[in-house]
């Protein structure tokens, strides 16, 4: 967060606990929050009782304490069903840079090369992720939530034509500017069963997604232990872990994302809401 008080960027946990920071943010209303000194990433941060005043809501984490984005693709049993495919017998991983991130009122680009938008079909996906906070390598399943710092949200928009042309997302899930994380991170301490998240995606005021990390093919202790198997998940590696049923291009007809929609997704558990308009790289250009 960027605050009234001193135009820097702080870490700060709300003064209020119920207050929805993502939502509040997006309709000006005040937040203050404790400072914490420290990253948000080292054991030894503190809440203090210095109160300062939210300008700008970032994501929980920067770029820079970001170590690598982890993917899971096709983790939830309603999203297989709903696309007609079999559940993986594995977790499937993807990759992501961490340009493709933004915070949770950054403006989502649907890039030159996936347009129109009603050939690419932009996608929304509400996701859970993880956020790894000490080293995990060949973890048990037992001991995986021990090395979660804790949760938080983001929404993995997907440009569908170039997802299904080839086997490998990667190319489809990196564009620059396209993954709102946060709003907030919440402890691990606070949500000690992470298989009772809600989830909720809505586009231009409509519910599109409504569902439950219940749904989850691998859960989030299977998920850290096997993807820490012979190698090290490092303090800062985030894994978003797939989202729910409800996405854009299966319905009839489609429902893709594109310029001036406004896409929200909400988690429970503290997580709150990210609100993200969109917008279509040189549309106001090309209308001239």
């Amino acid at each position: 967060m960027s605050t009234a008080e001193t135009s820097r960027i702080h870490i700060g946990q709300p003064v209020d606990a119920t207050l929805d920071v993502g939502l509040a943010a997006a309709q000006n209303k005040p937040i203050r929050a404790f400072e914490i000194t420290g990253s948000a990433l080292e054991p030894s941060a503190q809440v203090t009782n210095n109160v300062l005043t939210v300008k700008t809501l970032l994501s929980p984490l920067a770029n820079e304490e970001i170590k690598v984005v982890r993917c899971l693709g096709l983790n939830y049993s309603d999203h297989a069903a709903e696309a007609k495919m079999a559940k993986p017998a594995f977790p499937i991983l993807f990759y992501k840079p961490v340009t493709s991130l933004l915070g949770p009122l950054g403006t989502i680009v649907i890039p030159q090369v996936a347009q129109p938008p009603k050939e690419h079909l932009p996608d929304y996906e509400v996701e859970l992720v993880i956020v790894i906070g000490k080293p995990a390598k060949n973890v048990s399943e037992d001991d995986a939530l021990d090395y979660v710092l804790g949760y938080t949200g983001a929404n993995d928009v997907s440009f569908r034509k170039h997802q299904l042309a080839v086997s490998q997302w990667g190319f489809s899930k990196s564009f620059d500017n396209t993954n709102p994380l946060g709003p907030c991170l919440v402890s691990n301490n606070a949500i000690p069963n992470p298989q009772e998240i809600l989830l909720k995606c809505t586009v231009n005021g409509q519910v599109v997604q409504d569902g439950t990390t219940a749904e989850q093919i691998f859960n989030v202790r299977q998920t850290v232990s096997f993807l820490s198997q012979g190698t090290t998940l490092e303090p800062g590696t985030i894994i978003l872990t797939g989202t729910p049923k409800g996405v854009g291009f299966v319905k009839q007809p489609a429902l893709y994302l594109k310029h001036g929609d406004k896409v929200s997704v909400w988690l429970g558990n503290g997580i709150g809401t990210l609100v993200n308009d969109v917008k279509e790289e040189g549309y106001v250009t090309a209308k001239l």
